[in-house]
C-alpha cells in the first residue's frame, strides 16, 4: 500500500473547520497532519492528491444495512413495519446464483460510498440453507470495491412469522401449517458458521469481517440470545440486535414477560459496550436509563423509522442520558435508498418535533458525530475510527467545495449535512487506500456492473412478483393481530413515537 499527501485540504474535526492543511496517508493510517505545503512530497514518493478548494472529513459509519434487500428497491409504499416485513423474508424465497447475490451487494456497497460512509453494517439474511457460495459472494463483493464492511447473519431460533402474539389465534390454520412447514435454519447451524466467522474474518483482522446478530428479543429464546452473547464475549465482537422499533413489539414484551425488551435484554447481561440496539423507537425513561449505564449503542434510523410509520425516537433523551448514538439507512426495501448523508440531515430536521424549545433539538455536530465517532464506538473502534487525526485509520472523503450544495460557504458542517447528499464526493480512501478517486471508483467498473444488475434483475422480476403474492396471504392476519395490539395499553410513561 503506497503513502501518499492529501495536499492543501480543509479538514473537519467534530465541529470545526481547519485552515489548509496537508494530510499523509501510510500504512493504512494517518502519518501525519500539517499547514499546506509543509509536508514534503517527496516523503510519500510523489503520490499526491489535490485537495485545493475541497474538505477532508472522515468517512461515516453506517451501522445498519440489509444487502438482501437491494434488489426490492422502490417496490413497496405505505406499509407499516408488520404489514412489510415478511415480504423481504418470504416462506418461497426467491433463487439466486452467487454472481446475482454479488450483483446485490455491490449496488448498496456502490450508494455507500457515494453517499460519504467508509464503513457499514450488513444484516445479512442468508436464507434457511445458509449458503456459504452467496456468503462468499458478499465477502467478496466488499472486498473488491474496498469498503469497510462487518457483516452479520440475521440470527435466530424461532420462525420468523411467529414473533408476533396472537399469530395461533389470527392465522387459518392451513396457512400456518404451511408457513410452520417452510424449511428455516436451525438455530444450532447459525450458532455453528458464527463460530466459524468470528475466527476467519474478525475485523480485527479483517477489512471485511463478521457482527454478531440476534436479529430481535422475539425471534429469540432465551437460551439462544445467552448463546450469542456469550460468543461475541469470547470472540471480542460487536452485537447487534433490533429492539423495540413499533408500539407493537412494546406490546409483544408485555405480553411475554411483562417488561420491556430493553429491560428483559437488562436481565439476560445482553446489554454492555459494543452492543448495538436497532431503532428503540419506543422507549421508557426506565428503558433510556438501563441503556445509558450499560455503555450500549441505539442505532438511529430515522428515514425507515418514518417509511414504515414506526415513529420518531426520543434521539434528545437519549443524548441528554449520556447514550452513545450511532446512525445508519437500514435497508433498501423499506427506504429505498442506502445514501447515508440523508439519514444525516433528517437526524436533525427530524428532532425539532418534539420540544417547544430550539435547545432542545438536534443540531448538525449532534448528527455528524453519530453518524461519525459515534457508529465507530458501536463497533468497539471509537479510538481510531470516524475521526481525522494522526494516528487513525484512513477512512477519509474528500468533498469538493465548488458546487452548489456548498456555494456560498458560510457554515461548511451545517451545509454538509443539510445540503449535501454525495454530489460533491471527489475522492474516498478506506483503509488508506484510495477506492475513488475524480468521482470515480477505482476498483470496479461501476457503469458495466450496474448494467449487468439490471439486466440480471429482468429474469428475477416475475420470482419476486411471485414470492410477494405469497406472502399476501397473510395480510388479512396480520392486520388482525396489529389491530388487537393497537387496543392494549402501554406504560403511560413511554416517550410518544408518533403525532396524533
Amino acid at each position: 500500500m503506497n503513502p501518499f499527501l492529501i495536499q492543501n485540504c480543509r479538514i473537519l474535526g467534530d465541529s470545526s473547520v481547519s485552515e489548509p492543511a496537508d494530510l499523509a496517508v501510510a500504512a493504512g493510517r494517518i502519518a501525519a497532519i500539517g499547514p499546506a505545503g509543509s509536508l514534503d512530497p517527496g516523503h510519500y514518493g510523489g503520490n499526491l492528491v489535490d485537495g485545493a478548494g475541497g474538505l477532508l472529513a472522515p468517512g461515516m459509519i453506517n451501522g445498519h444495512v440489509h444487502s438482501h434487500e437491494h434488489f426490492q428497491k422502490g417496490r413497496f409504499r405505505n406499509l407499516p413495519l408488520e404489514l412489510w416485513m415478511n415480504f423481504v423474508r418470504p416462506p418461497q424465497p426467491v433463487p439466486l446464483t452467487a454472481r446475482q447475490v454479488y450483483l446485490r451487494t455491490l449496488i448498496g456497497a456502490i450508494e455507500t460510498l457515494r453517499s460519504g460512509a467508509t464503513t457499514l453494517v450488513d444484516d445479512l439474511n442468508l436464507g434457511a440453507a445458509l449458503n456459504r457460495e452467496h456468503l462468499a459472494a458478499v465477502h467478496q463483493a466488499y472486498e473488491d470495491i474496498g469498503i469497510r464492511a462487518l457483516v452479520g447473519l440475521s440470527m435466530m431460533d424461532k420462525p420468523f412469522f411467529e414473533a408476533l402474539p396472537f399469530v395461533q389465534e389470527e392465522f387459518e390454520l392451513a396457512l400456518l401449517d404451511e408457513l410452520r412447514a417452510a424449511p428455516r435454519a436451525s438455530g444450532e447451524d447459525l450458532l455453528a458458521l458464527a463460530e466459524q466467522l468470528a475466527a476467519e474474518r474478525h475485523p480485527a483482522r479483517s477489512r471485511v469481517g463478521f457482527v454478531v446478530a440476534p436479529s430481535a428479543p422475539q425471534r429469540c429464546s432465551e437460551a439462544f440470545l445467552r448463546r450469542c452473547r456469550e460468543l461475541a464475549n469470547r470472540h471480542d465482537l460487536p452485537l447487534i440486535i433490533h429492539v423495540q422499533e413499533t408500539r407493537l413489539q412494546v406490546v409483544t414484551a408485555q405480553l411475554e414477560h411483562g417488561c420491556t425488551y430493553v429491560e428483559y435484554l437488562d436481565r439476560l447481561g445482553l446489554l454492555r459496550p459494543k452492543t448495538t440496539l436497532i431503532h428503540c423507537v419506543w422507549l421508557m425513561p426506565r428503558d433510556i436509563e438501563l441503556i445509558a449505564r450499560s455503555g450500549a449503542t441505539v442505532q438511529h434510523n430515522p428515514w425507515s423509522n418514518l417509511r414504515l410509520g414506526s415513529g420518531i425516537a426520543p434521539l434528545r433523551a437519549l443524548l441528554d442520558a449520556g447514550v452513545n448514538v450511532s446512525l445508519a439507512t437500514d435497508g433498501c426495501a423499506s427506504t429505498d435508498t442506502a445514501n447515508m448523508l440523508n439519514s444525516v440531515g433528517l437526524a436533525t430536521a427530524l428532532h425539532t418535533l418534539r420540544g417547544e424549545e430550539p435547545e432542545d433539538w438536534v443540531g448538525a455536530e449532534e448528527a455528524w458525530r453519530a453518524a461519525t465517532r459515534g457508529g465507530a464506538i458501536a463497533l468497539g473502534r471509537g479510538e481510531d475510527l470516524g475521526t481525522v487525526e494522526v494516528g487513525a485509520t484512513a477512512d477519509l472523503v474528500l468533498y469538493r467545495l465548488d458546487g452548489v450544495g456548498f456555494t456560498p460557504a458560510n457554515n461548511l458542517l451545517q451545509q454538509l449535512v443539510h445540503a449535501e447528499r454525495g454530489q460533491s464526493i471527489d475522492t474516498v480512501v478506506v483503509d488508506g487506500a484510495i477506492v475513488m478517486r475524480g468521482g470515480r471508483l477505482t476498483r470496479l467498473d461501476e457503469p458495466a456492473l450496474l448494467a449487468e444488475a439490471r439486466e440480471e434483475f429482468r429474469s428475477l422480476a416475475p420470482f419476486y412478483d411471485r414470492a410477494e403474492a405469497e406472502v399476501a396471504r397473510m395480510e388479512p392476519a396480520l392486520r388482525r393481530i396489529r389491530a388487537r395490539c393497537a387496543c392494549h395499553p402501554i406504560d403511560a410513561s413511554t416517550f410518544p413515537a408518533r403525532l396524533s
